[in-house]
């Protein structure tokens, strides 16, 4: 598998994460169907493209990215469509998660293909 699809699906997962996430605060504590069956699908779907990542990327560095951006991206939905504010402390956070993941990705012997 190239490395571009390998990314394709970790960020697949990343996405379908995301979506399961804030269809989780949508079903107000699985006490809706609609949302519910979405946070069940999603989540399904993003460990199943997430698992197969793992032929390529160890799991601690999948998880790792996985993880990170997923923390990043449902902060920014919470932003966004929560009106859920960040503080300056929660800001600088974000950014040195995002910071991590480069470094790993860019520094890293550990990932291969």
């Amino acid at each position: 598998m190239s490395q571009a699809a390998i990314y394709g699906l970790l960020f697949a997962a990343i996405v379908l994460e995301v979506i399961g996430t804030t269809a989780l605060q949508l079903s107000q504590q699985f006490t809706r169907i609609g949302p519910t069956a979405l946070v069940v699908a999603c989540y399904a779907a993003a460990f199943y493209c997430l698992s197969l990542t793992l032929k390529s990327i160890p799991v601690g560095i999948a998880y790792a990215i996985w993880s990170a951006l997923g923390i990043v991206l449902i902060s920014s939905v919470g932003l966004i469509f929560f009106k859920q504010r960040l503080d300056l402390p929660a800001i600088v956070g974000l950014g040195l998660i995002i910071s991590g993941v480069i470094v790993v990705n860019l520094f890293s012997k550990s990932v291969s293909y």
